[in-house]
Parts: structure tokens; C-alpha cells; sequence
């Protein structure tokens, strides 16, 4: 192949690559917009346009439910669609295994412990101190529940990462402290009464609905901070791409590369759990969908074309779990399970066949 020719090639791909990502932007903005407008009831777009631009009006209640729930509920399926989706292509990266997602470092079950021992520690007792003698309000709590169990299994994760250079080993510890932990989830749920039992399975179907201004005031930072760190790791994503071995030979100190991916993952997918519930299959579906579409595995592309799909696939589950034009609603795990369970499996069966995606 000539030079010619192959700076001709570069130059389709490259223009291919940003027409793709182009789209990726237009399909966000096209989801965000639609997840306003479309729910138990419709919205006109002029309204929405009208809310989006600062405009106020007494006459107009459409404003008044989009600035108190449409918008800080599509912000919030958005942060967390991003989130999980470059939680999954660092951890995916790191792991070197097409099948990790954003909660093999147990979490999700961390957080899940969290929420369990407010809801149904000694009787409900904790729940109810921590709500009267701190004056949460009961979403509140939770969130602080679920992000100090996450913290409680992430901890002593990293502190084994540190001392350790086999990335495997560090994902069985992982693997191994979130079974363990489940366990004693499914203890505390064994005994629970109806009520308590209501409320933790409100939480496990997960919500993008829940969450307040007040709370994305927490929530937008942390994930805009984890989200730019991994854009500006998108080298060090690249070179662990060939393995660490060839890392080193680049002069790149691997173990603080595998501290600050898994922290940085950590913090995105610990963020997304503590205010939206556990999502699952996002984290590994997102990456795979970037891929396919990009047909690239260099991260410079990935980072933001994951970030943009994340976010529509997130508000797209959104749109569909509230059913529009309907009263009812549907778990958002069975939606997001549904996007990603053909994902994983096509995933499985390209693997079966030696081809290493990731």
C-alpha cells in the first residue's frame, strides 16, 4: 500500500469516526428532549424549549414539572448512563475481559449492604435514628447508606490493588468480597418485615426519578470529575490495552495507572448506585455498542463516544420504564437488562470463536 493510499484511508476513517460521533451527540440530545417531553402525560416542546432556555411563566404549570421532575430526572438517567458506561470500558480495559462491568469490585453489593442495614438493621432502628437524629429525609439517607457501603467494600479493594501487579487477582478479590457481602444482605432480608421489604425492592428495581436538585448538586461534580479523569487517562487506556507489561516499557507507572482506573471506575459506579439504585448491564453492554459502532478500540474515540451512548441508552431505558401515555411504570433494571442481555451474549459467542473484545 502506497503513502497516498494510506493517507486516504486514514482520512475515511477519521471522517467516518467524527460522523459517528456526530450522530452519537444529535441521538443524546434528540433522547434528552424526548425523555422530557414524553411521559404519564405529554409535554409540548415548546415548553420544554421554553424551561431549557430560562423562560418563566404563571400561566404555564408544563414549566413548573419540567424544572421540578422531567429535568433533574433526565439529568440524572444522563450522569448515570455516562457514568456506568466508561466505569465498564476502564474496568473492561483493565481486566482485559470483555464480560467485566463497572461493580466486579463488589460495589453494588457494598452499597447494597448500606441500604440493607438502614432499612432493616436491628428492626429499622438504624433507619430511624439516622432519619431523626441527622433530619434526612428517607432518599436522602439512603444515598448516604448506599455510598458509605460501597466505600466499605471499595477500601480495603484498593488497599489489596496496591500491594498486588496481577489485575486477576485483584477482580477475584473483588468478586469473592462481593459474594460475601451479598450473603449478608440475603441475611438481613431473610428476616425483614413487609414494610421494610417494600422499600428495599423499590430501591433494587432502580430509579432515575428519585433524585432532587439538591442531590445532583452532589452528584453532578462527582461524576464530572470521575468522567474527566478518564478522558485525560485515555493514553494510559491505551497502552494496557497491549497489557502492562508493554506499559512499562513506556516508562508508565502501572500500578498507579490500576489505582486511579479502578478509583476513578469506583467513584462512577458508586455514584450511579448511591442515587439511582443498582442499574445493571449498562456498565458492560455501553463499551461493546462504542466499539461496534466506531469499529476502533482506541480509547481517544471511545471515552467520548461511551460517554454519549451511556447517556442515550440511559434515557432511552427512562422513556420506556415510564410507559408514555400510560400510568404504569416498569422496573428499570428489566428495561436495562433487556438493552443489554443481547449485548452480553453476542459478546460470549464472538469470544467462542477466539475474538478478544476490549
Amino acid at each position: 500500500m502506497t503513502l497516498d493510499s494510506t493517507d486516504a484511508l486514514r482520512h475515511r476513517i477519521d471522517r467516518r469516526n467524527r460522523i459517528a460521533l456526530a450522530l452519537a451527540a444529535a441521538l443524546l440530545a434528540i433522547s434528552f428532549v424526548a425523555a422530557i417531553c414524553l411521559g404519564s402525560t405529554s409535554i409540548p416542546i415548546q415548553s420544554v424549549l421554553a424551561a431549557l432556555s430560562g423562560q418563566t411563566s404563571n400561566t404555564n404549570p408544563d414549566i413548573g414539572i419540567i424544572r421540578s421532575i422531567r429535568l433533574p430526572r433526565a439529568v440524572t438517567a444522563a450522569l448515570a448512563g455516562a457514568a456506568l458506561g466508561i466505569a465498564g470500558l476502564q474496568m473492561q480495559t483493565l481486566l482485559r475481559n470483555p464480560l467485566a462491568d463497572p461493580f466486579v469490585l463488589g460495589i453494588t453489593s457494598g452499597a447494597s449492604l448500606g441500604v440493607a442495614l438502614l432499612v432493616f438493621g436491628t428492626g429499622g432502628a438504624i433507619g430511624t435514628l439516622t432519619l431523626s437524629g441527622f433530619g434526612m429525609s428517607s432518599s436522602v439517607a439512603i444515598v448516604v447508606a448506599a455510598t458509605l457501603g460501597g466505600l466499605l467494600v471499595l477500601v480495603p479493594t484498593l488497599m489489596i490493588a496496591a500491594r498486588l501487579q496481577n489485575a486477576a487477582t485483584v477482580l477475584i478479590f473483588g468478586l469473592m468480597t462481593g459474594y460475601a457481602v451479598s450473603a449478608l444482605v440475603t441475611l438481613l432480608v431473610a428476616g425483614a418485615r413487609p414494610d421494610q421489604l417494600a422499600r428495599w425492592v423499590a430501591w433494587g428495581f432502580g430509579s432515575f426519578g428519585a433524585t432532587t436538585w439538591t442531590e445532583l448538586s452532589v452528584m453532578i461534580p462527582v461524576v464530572l470529575i470521575a468522567l474527566l479523569v478518564a478522558a485525560f487517562g485515555t493514553k494510559q487506556l491505551n497502552a494496557l490495552l497491549l497489557g502492562e507489561n508493554y506499559a512499562l516499557s513506556m516508562g508508565l507507572n502501572t500500578r498507579m495507572m490500576r489505582l486511579v482506573t479502578m478509583a476513578s471506575a469506583s467513584l462512577l459506579a458508586g455514584a450511579a448506585t448511591a442515587f439511582c439504585g443498582p442499574i445493571g448491564f449498562l456498565g458492560v453492554a455501553v463499551p461493546h455498542i462504542s466499539r461496534a459502532v466506531l469499529k476502533t478500540s482506541d480509547h481517544r474515540l471511545l471515552v467520548p463516544a461511551t460517554i454519549m451512548l451511556g447517556a442515550t441508552l440511559a434515557l432511552m431505558a427512562q422513556l420506556i420504564s415510564l410507559l408514555p401515555g400510560q400510568l404504569g411504570v416498569l422496573p428499570l433494571n428489566a428495561v436495562t437488562a433487556l438493552i443489554g442481555a443481547p449485548v452480553v451474549a453476542y459478546v460470549i459467542l464472538r469470544s467462542r470463536r477466539g475474538i478478544f473484545v476490549g
